[in-house]
């Protein structure tokens, strides 16, 4: 008997019931937000740094699926790549012997990674820190692991446990017995590690809630701190990893920082199948996989699958070949400078930060006091609506999906792919110029869509 499976014709039929089933049988809140604030598109098909509705009209990403589509959507030699891996039909995932491809992505991946020797593949970027967790434990023998306040790594347990945002964390304890420690503080994590049962500090080198970095040499000086009391360094590179600011990794920004472990995921899927790597020093593995006895201590069941590695390697071959970790530094100093110069003109523009193509915009208090009474408005409603009424314009006026970099938070986030150029500045300039515009004129569409979120917040209190 033979089985017949038609995708094409199963998406004809029932692909316009894509909110009614999401709301039916997954996360029912999310339809629910998208139709409040008018994210309820209907994408047809993507490429590149681009999505088609069904009327042919394009949309820039702006947001690359959270920063996973590093190389945008569907290029064509991760595509391929994929494709040959499918039609090799190889004896993938048998347990008991060792396939070619994952030691070839560790070799390559390694070759971007000075100081570091060994990896892990997992399955996702919370995967990979929460192996980074594990091995600090295991290899200093020490339990608590500090973070910084406002980090992000994930919502599984353990990495819930260094996540640094109460909203993640409330209703989900107890959890891991870690420590939050501001973020450029070295006082703070100076006296936790006097303690002596810390394993590791966790770090992201740029923080992704808001787009913070750490002053300027904070990372060498904590990597001394670590050191001198046996404790470990982690960067999460989940997000900054594999180009997105304009290095191979963002720790690599500053002079002398060799962190002990280092998280990778997002890009390095290409878009298409979920990964995550733990780099690590020779001696961590070691120590963990320290006899045969011990040979499946950590594991994934699908970690090292022949498709993840297929899409690895020619994530990295790309980036080698299209000089994308050079376009993102130079298309992301374009962009960053064309925006700071707009803080002058307006007065509700607060700041622009960031490297490369990781852009952090904030929104602050007015001097007016038209503008200001509306701002008060907005701010006693809930924190963050005034980002959320520049985000909505953007997509419905000018087609450009961005995202709110956090909860109770006036910054937009900027993570387009990292094949962006100066074309797609251009758009998203004088798309946001003209909402810009329009904010500052007191009245208009953006403030009487103010109304609806203001309503939205009340009626969630």
């Amino acid at each position: 008997m033979t089985t017949e499976f038609d995708l094409g014709r199963l998406l004809a039929e029932r692909g316009a019931e894509r909110y009614e089933l999401h709301g039916r049988y997954l996360n029912h809140q999310l339809p629910r937000m998208l139709h409040t604030i008018g994210f309820d598109k209907v994408y047809e098909r993507g490429e590149g740094a681009y999505f088609w509705d069904a009327d042919g009209n394009d949309y820039l990403d702006m947001l690359a699926g959270f920063g996973v589509m590093g190389l945008g959507r569907h290029h064509p030699v991760v595509r391929k790549a994929l494709h040959d891996v499918l039609d090799a039909q190889l004896a993938d995932l048998t347990r008991f012997d060792c396939q070619p491809l994952p030691g070839l992505l560790a070799e390559k991946l390694l070759a971007h990674s000075p100081h570091l020797d060994r990896v892990f593949f997992g399955n996702s970027g919370t995967e990979a820190v929460e192996t980074a967790l594990k091995f600090a434990r295991y290899a200093t023998g020490k339990p608590r692991v500090l973070y910084c306040d406002h980090a992000f790594h994930g919502l599984t347990t353990g990495s819930l446990s260094v996540n640094g945002e109460s909203g993640f964390r409330d209703g989900f304890a107890p959890l891991l017995p870690d420590t939050a420690v501001p973020l450029g503080d070295l006082d703070a994590l100076a006296r936790e590690l006097k303690k002596g049962d810390v394993a590791a500090l966790v770090v992201e080198p740029i923080q992704g809630k808001g787009v913070h970095e750490p002053p300027p040499g904070y990372l060498r000086a904590a990597q001394e701190l670590l050191r001198k009391h046996k404790a470990l360094l982690i960067a999460d590179e989940v997000q900054t990893g594999l180009g997105r600011t304009g290095d191979f990794y963002a720790y690599q920004h500053e002079d002398g920082v060799e962190p002990d472990l280092v998280c990778v995921a997002k890009a390095l899927s290409g878009g298409y199948v979920p990964v995550g790597a733990t780099l690590g020093k020779d001696w961590i593995f070691k120590k963990v996989y320290s006899s045969m006895d011990r040979v499946l201590v950590h594991s994934a069941s699908f970690g090292s699958n022949a498709q993840a590695m297929a899409a690895g390697l020619a994530v990295l071959s790309v980036m080698e070949n299209e000089q994308i970790v050079a376009n993102a530094r130079v298309t992301g100093d374009l962009l960053r400078s064309r925006l700071t110069a707009l803080i002058d003109k307006y007065e509700l523009l607060a700041d622009v930060r960031g490297r490369g193509l990781m852009i952090g915009i904030e929104f602050g208090r007015p001097k007016s006091l038209k503008l200001r009474s509306r701002w008060t408005m907005l701010q006693a409603a809930r924190k963050g609506l005034f980002a959320q009424m520049v985000v909505v314009p953007l997509l419905q006026r000018h087609r450009i999906l961005t995202q709110v970099s956090g909860d109770h938070l006036e910054v937009i986030k900027l993570i387009p792919p990292l094949v962006v150029g100066e074309k797609e500045v251009d758009r998203f300039v004088d798309a946001f110029t003209d909402v810009m515009d329009d904010a500052h004129s007191g009245s208009g569409l953006m403030w009487d869509f103010s109304k609806t979120l203001v309503k939205q917040a009340v009626a969630n209190r």
